[in-house]
């Protein structure tokens, strides 16, 4: 990975700082991207401690869209981005609005995914070979999307909401695999599996102690951050796109998920919610 760069949201801590790591010492240079000025820059001076390529660090609450925005003209300025890994995600306990009128859950975990990935889109098409992967989860296939609802102003349920995002990801990263077919850049997402981070720690009393409980059980960050660094690195993936990926394997997501009527219509929502006038694939 050496003269190469990636972007990481979500990487001051768990799979997105372990993620960083792997690919900081495979010699990237990595820009890591989180909401708290303090941790991002303390978790990439740990990463600079260990490897030889000392990580960037780039402030944003991607639950704002102004700041998605902010944060996508700066990380214009760079010479090149050749992996932009999507892993920053929540999962709350009760319903919370943004700044912007958006349900936070799918506003973080969905739209920040496609309005930045967007933004970035002539970057990564200059710095082809390029690869986006997006970090979803089992959790589709309990989905319940209605896009004539995505806020969830009637039956929000906080597994819901989650479920709901996730599916979203995969839906994202099929629709936009077809949009990029022909232009060197790839898209895959990848499920981590059940992995032992702080995940969970804003959800309601019964999920968090669920998790407390399993927590023994779970896998390491580094683990569940393994498919995701095979995704942004590995040569056996080069030139494959679309894909949903378990354990470094392709895997079939839920009926839902493979939509592609549903991923239209996502992306085309998803342009009027953040504001972005997506541009027609050729052939569309």
């Amino acid at each position: 990975m050496k003269g190469t760069v990636c972007v990481v949201t979500g990487a001051t801590s768990g799979i997105g700082k372990a993620a960083a790591t792997a690919l900081a010492r495979l010699g990237a240079t990595v820009v890591m991207v989180g909401r708290d000025r303090g941790r991002t820059e303390a978790a990439a001076a740990q990463i600079a401690a260990v490897t030889a390529s000392p990580p960037r660090a780039e402030i944003a609450d991607l639950a704002s869209l102004e700041q998605v925005r902010g944060l996508a003209s700066r990380l214009a300025g760079l010479e090149r981005i050749d992996v932009l890994i999507n892993n920053a995600g929540v999962v709350l306990g009760e319903r919370r609005i943004t700044l912007e009128g958006l349900e936070h859950v799918f506003a973080l975990n969905h739209l920040a995914p496609y309005l930045l990935t967007n933004l970035l889109l002539p970057k990564l098409t200059a710095s082809a070979p390029a690869r986006v992967v997006t970090v979803t989860s089992d959790a589709h296939s309990a989905a319940r999307l209605d896009l004539s609802d995505p806020n969830l102003e009637h039956g929000w349920e906080s597994w819901r909401s989650y479920a709901n995002s996730k599916l979203a990801n995969i839906l994202f990263t099929r629709e936009l695999a077809r949009r990029l077919d022909g232009t060197g850049v790839t898209a895959n997402c990848a499920h981590p599996g059940v992995v032992r981070t702080g995940f969970g720690q804003e959800s309601r009393p019964l999920l968090k102690l669920g998790i407390t409980i399993a927590r023994p059980f779970m896998a390491s960050p580094e683990r569940g951050a393994d498919t995701i660094v095979y995704l942004a690195s590995s040569p056996d993936v080069a030139g494959q796109t679309g894909g949903y990926y378990v354990k470094r394997q392709r895997r079939e997501p839920s009926a839902a998920a493979r939509d592609n009527t549903a991923a239209r219509e996502l992306w085309e929502l998803s342009g009027k919610m953040t504001g972005l006038a997506p541009a027609r694939p050729a052939g569309s």
